[in-house]
């Protein structure tokens, strides 16, 4: 399997060895139940809602703010705002989306980010020029990824870099490409989260899952 398709999987790895957690299935299934509860007070419910979306929570507001100290101020800020308003949550969206959109403008009120918008011809080549012939063809073709029988082994011995390059990337492509790879968000919750257009949630994919696999490769000796 090339290290293109395996990449989503291997970051997904990654993440559990880091963060010690998987995506978790089915969630939808519980939804109107926990809606219910939350709406009767049930503290139970909260914490539930608390343990399945934190995680989530914290590494976007991180990739809105600087410091680990005002990403939780948001995180908390947005566990407010969704106890506040889960009366007037009306079900036109996931009650995942929801709540990471109330996230998003609480990050974007504090100030951190400038803009919203991305000027996709201003972005450098996700693979670089140099590593094609003069017909397009590749130089030296990307090392093929030798799928292993454990992958979350081979997913901890490379955890760091991963995570490195991963904290290298433009912030628009982070937020897409973790909310995509890592939380498992569908592209249109992803939009919706983001506020951006789906051809725009497609091209940064493409170019922070480029970003990542060319580090990997030059982790592993692939890249020339």
């Amino acid at each position: 399997m090339s290290l293109s398709l395996q990449l989503p999987n291997l970051l997904l790895a990654a993440a559990a060895a880091v963060v010690g957690r998987r995506r978790q299935h089915g969630a939808g299934e519980e939804e109107a139940q926990l809606l219910d509860a939350l709406r009767a007070g049930d503290e139970e419910a909260f914490v539930k809602l608390v343990d399945r979306h934190q995680a989530t929570m914290m590494r976007l507001a991180r990739s809105f703010v600087r410091s680990q100290e005002v990403a939780e101020e948001v995180v908390q800020d947005t566990w407010l705002g969704v106890l506040r308003g889960v009366e007037r949550f009306a079900g036109r969206s996931s009650l995942r989306t929801w709540l990471l959109r109330i996230l998003v403008n609480r990050a974007r009120s504090a100030g951190v980010l400038e803009s919203r918008s991305v000027a996709i011809g201003d972005v450098e080549p996700a693979v670089g020029s140099a590593r094609f012939d003069a017909g397009g063809g590749w130089i030296a073709p990307p090392r093929p990824w030798v799928e292993e029988s454990d992958e979350r082994l081979l997913a901890e011995s490379l955890a760091g870099p991963i995570w490195e390059a991963v904290e290298e990337l433009p912030a628009r492509q982070r937020e897409v490409l973790m909310l995509r790879d890592v939380d498992g968000l569908t592209s249109e919750e992803v939009c919706a989260v983001l506020d951006i257009s789906e051809g725009n949630q497609r091209v940064l994919l493409h170019r922070g899952r480029s970003r990542l696999r060319q580090a990997l490769e030059t982790e592993m000796g692939g890249a020339r």
